[in-house]
């Protein structure tokens, strides 16, 4: 448990697997300087009670990850501004970590990763530190020194390529709406919803949301 005489760095665990999810709880509960918040499965709910606890830290697990993708971030972002995302027990892959570097992740923990090891990647993370896989060190040096090596290929006339109804679909995606809350307020059906975003992305180029948001966030089209 937390020690009063400690800064207790509040976690909100999001875990699909509950062996996982309360085994991983117990470890970091048991740290003078870490409480978990909370320790559940991905809901529809999950960014209002987000934003209801105001945890430092939100961990999401790979398997989350891997069933919501990129929307999760945004998701969790939108509802606690300052919130610092620690992505736990992913693979060792250098594309996705280097995505989900730019959309906001400080801490990238692969599968082989003890639970003492998490639990120092989330003291880390907390103190606006990064964590950071050493085999993806160079790649992320390499990104910063060319940064636009890494980005989806179209840029320029963006804004111009998409539709009004396109570009009101980027500023939705942005806030973490999904696409069944964008259909709700658009009145349209989530097929459609989905027909409409399919076109978006082959016209920027990007291979997901996330990565519309972001081509669009450089062309000036969201904030």
């Amino acid at each position: 448990m937390c020690a009063e005489k400690f800064d207790c760095i509040d976690v909100f665990l999001l875990a699909e697997n509950r062996l996982l999810r309360e085994a991983l709880a117990r470890v970091l509960d048991n740290k003078n300087d870490i409480r978990v918040v909370a320790a559940v499965a991905y809901d529809v709910n999950v960014a209002q009670r987000v934003g209801e606890l105001r945890p430092r830290i939100i961990a999401l697990d790979s398997s989350v990850f891997e069933r919501i993708g990129f929307d999760i971030v945004a998701s969790v972002r939108n509802a606690v501004l300052d919130i610092k995302i620690l992505l736990v027990g992913m693979d060792s892959d250098k594309e996705t970590f280097l995505r989900c570097v730019r959309a906001g992740v400080s801490g990238y923990v692969l599968k082989e990763a003890s639970a003492n090891e998490v639990a120092a990647a989330v003291r880390s993370v907390a103190y606006d530190g990064a964590v950071c896989p050493p085999k993806f060190c160079a790649a992320l040096f390499e990104q910063v020194a060319n940064p636009r090596s890494e980005f989806p290929r179209y840029r320029g006339k963006s804004q111009s390529r998409l539709t009004r109804r396109e570009q009101q679909l980027v500023q939705m995606i942005s806030q973490g709406l999904s696409n069944k809350e964008i259909a709700n307020q658009l009145n349209l059906s989530e097929q459609t919803v989905k027909n409409h975003i399919h076109r978006m992305l082959r016209k920027l180029g990007a291979s997901d949301r996330m990565s519309a948001v972001e081509v669009c966030r450089v062309e000036g089209i969201v904030a």
